[in-house]
């Protein structure tokens, strides 16, 4: 599958995955709360991956401007959906990639991408274009699963199987210690790696990571 067979697949499935519950919600209201307070009123803020906008509603209202950015147009036109039903000055909404962002459009303060980095096809390019979009000392803020963390059926069986008919998009294995070594050499500082979960198991660190 290439990266438009990845957009096709979230197209596709994007008023299913609108339905889904959160599992743990205790453990999002935690990562919100962690976010919000590491924003400035005059923060121009900048999401990858927003889904269908959840996290952005959520957290627009505490930022100068929000930028909320997916892949797929088909979760970007069900966020504006519920913008639209509860606007928010300063939230925007657009279909891209960290990647097809022109660095024009920054430079942000802050990048978010919660349960991102693991459904990109080129990690290291990917933290290098984040590195470029943020302003010196602005902060990049992370929590996706950590496969190869997880069980080993899952990520060596499991979702190789589904990737392979299409019913999984690509997903990249990386342990946590990994992530940590890739955004250092990506020239980032890592200043915080949290665990958010309140309930099972958990592999999908909190990362507040920091642009020199």
């Amino acid at each position: 599958m290439s990266l438009a067979n990845d957009a096709r697949f979230w197209d596709r499935t994007s008023r299913r995955y609108a339905k889904s519950a959160i599992t743990d919600e205790a453990g999002y209201a935690r990562t919100l709360d962690r976010a919000r307070a590491l924003f400035k009123p005059d923060a121009r803020v900048l999401e990858l991956g927003c889904g269908t906008g959840t996290t952005a509603l959520r957290l627009a209202g505490h930022a100068r401007a929000y930028l909320a950015t997916d892949i797929a147009e088909g979760m970007i036109a069900i966020a504006e959906e519920k913008h639209a039903a509860a606007p928010i000055p300063g939230l925007a909404f657009r279909a891209a990639t960290a990647e097809t962002l022109a660095s024009s459009e920054g430079p942000f303060d802050v990048v978010i991408g919660f349960n991102y980095l693991h459904l990109v096809r080129d990690l290291p390019g990917t933290l290098r274009s984040i590195h470029a979009l943020l302003a010196p000392q602005g902060l990049f803020i992370s929590k996706t699963p950590c496969l190869g963390d997880m069980n080993p059926l899952l990520r060596l069986a499991l979702l190789p199987a589904m990737h392979a008919i299409g019913l999984a998009p690509h997903a990249g294995v990386f342990r946590a210690a990994e992530l940590g070594s890739l955004l250092q050499a990506a020239d980032f500082e890592v200043l915080a790696t949290e665990n958010h979960a309140t309930k099972g198991g958990e592999n999908r660190p909190f990362i507040v990571a920091r642009k020199p």
